[in-house]
């Protein structure tokens, strides 16, 4: 599990402008380089390039790669408002972390500051003979890496911000929690499975009101061990803490500077996020299913498709929590209640059983989805087989063709 000081530099990484900043610095330094270049190269060279030679091109880079960019911000905007609309506002948040769209307006803008720079530079003599060589290299680098970074372009564009790509990434974001949890499960810390605690143990509350969004389960455990503390979690990444959800149990009369390091250990912040948690992509995938069986949307496909996308989650869950929960504890100091398949379940196909009560192909991929999963056995036989019940009573109160009941209980019995 990475630490909370990683994770923030990670949320970081993933912001447009900390990549578009980058590319500019770059790009900045490339042709304040060239400056330099007299000094270093030797003299003599067989090619000669004027200042005539390489002003027109920075002057087309100049004008083309601030509408070209312009035009990209506009695209990128477009797309976020089209997921949100015909997708989930969940899922825009990943589209924004896209690395091939920071990456083309990174490059775009790089390249408008580097022939501004150079111009300007050009125009007051800065560069030598030596020098105006180096720049015009560098300028058919550039040239180079738009071209091929308008050609990935074009080629993203034809899928970014549409329902499948955007199901995709929440899939994958969601797919990377959960085999976290099975690779350290209980994020490493011992496995709380009966919810019981000692007599003499309070609770430790938020000093602010939203989700967890991260939990540093390390640090925790430094602190801890520092104070000889046996720590319960209480509230796991995803949950909404407020002053009566507390984030941890220690022993009572715990002096309170020993509890600020145990709050730091959190971070808490307006929304949920996906990295630590499985269950926020799970809830994710059953909005964008139950967007698209609304009325408005009209679309039982896309419904189709989330339920394979959940079978597909699902089954790397272990049939035999007992075998996930035996693995090595990294902090026996903290207990962790573990992740409920239970709880799973529910994220993701209850809403997708309400909504598609009355459609007789939402119902027959959810039953099959269940029959896969029940394949499973152990707990997963209990909970398909609780939530098939539960997506035939719903069937039979919506659907009114008696044919259409009547085709699902023959799926249902096999």
């Amino acid at each position: 599990m990475i630490s909370k000081w990683q994770w923030l530099l990670a949320q970081l990484t993933r912001m447009l402008w900390v990549r578009a900043s980058f590319f500019a610095l770059l790009a900045v330094i490339a042709a304040l380089l060239a400056t330099a270049a007299d000094r270093v190269m030797p003299e003599g060279l067989p090619i000669s390039i004027g200042a005539d030679s390489v002003e027109p091109i920075l002057n087309i880079l100049a004008s083309s790669m601030l509408t070209v960019t312009t035009f990209s911000l506009t695209v990128m905007v477009s797309a976020y408002a089209a997921a949100t609309t015909s997708v989930t506002p969940r899922g825009v948040r990943l589209l924004m972390q896209d690395t091939t769209t920071q990456n083309v307006l990174g490059t775009f803008i790089g390249s408008f500051l580097f022939s501004l720079v150079a111009i300007i530079a050009l125009s007051t003599e800065a560069y030598g003979e030596r020098g105006r060589i180096v720049l015009f290299m560098f300028t058919l680098l550039v040239v180079l890496i738009i071209v091929v970074t308008m050609l990935r372009w074009i080629d993203h564009l034809s899928r970014f911000g549409r329902v499948g790509d955007t199901t995709d990434r929440v899939e994958q974001a969601t797919m990377g929690a959960l085999q976290t949890r099975i690779d350290i499960p209980c994020m490493g810390a011992r496995p709380w499975l009966d919810g019981q605690l000692p007599d003499d143990f309070m609770p430790v509350h938020a000093g602010s009101v939203g989700y967890v969004q991260h939990l540093d389960v390390a640090r925790l455990a430094e602190a801890a061990r520092e104070h000889d503390l046996q720590v319960y979690v209480g509230s796991l990444p995803g949950s909404f803490v407020h002053p009566a959800r507390p984030l941890v149990w220690v022993a009572a009369f715990t002096p309170e500077e020993q509890l600020d390091q145990l709050r730091a250990a959190f971070t808490v912040g307006k929304e949920r996020s996906f990295d630590q948690d499985p269950r926020f992509g799970l809830a994710v995938l059953a909005e964008i299913a139950s967007r698209a069986l609304s009325p408005s949307m009209n679309d039982p496909g896309t419904a189709i498709d989330v339920v394979g996308r959940a079978v597909r989650i699902l089954s790397c869950w272990p049939a035999d929590p007992g075998s996930v929960l035996a693995s090595e504890v990294q902090y026996p100091q903290v207990c962790v209640p573990p992740l409920n398949l239970a709880d799973l379940f529910d994220d993701v196909f209850a809403p997708v059983a309400r909504d598609g009560a009355s459609l007789i192909e939402v119902q027959l991929r959810l039953h099959k989805a269940y029959q896969a999963l029940a394949a499973k056995g152990g707990s997963f036989r209990d909970e398909a087989t609780r939530h098939a019940g539960l997506a035939f009573k719903r069937a039979q109160t919506a659907m009114t063709l008696e044919e259409d009941l009547a085709l699902l209980r023959a799926v249902i019995q096999g």
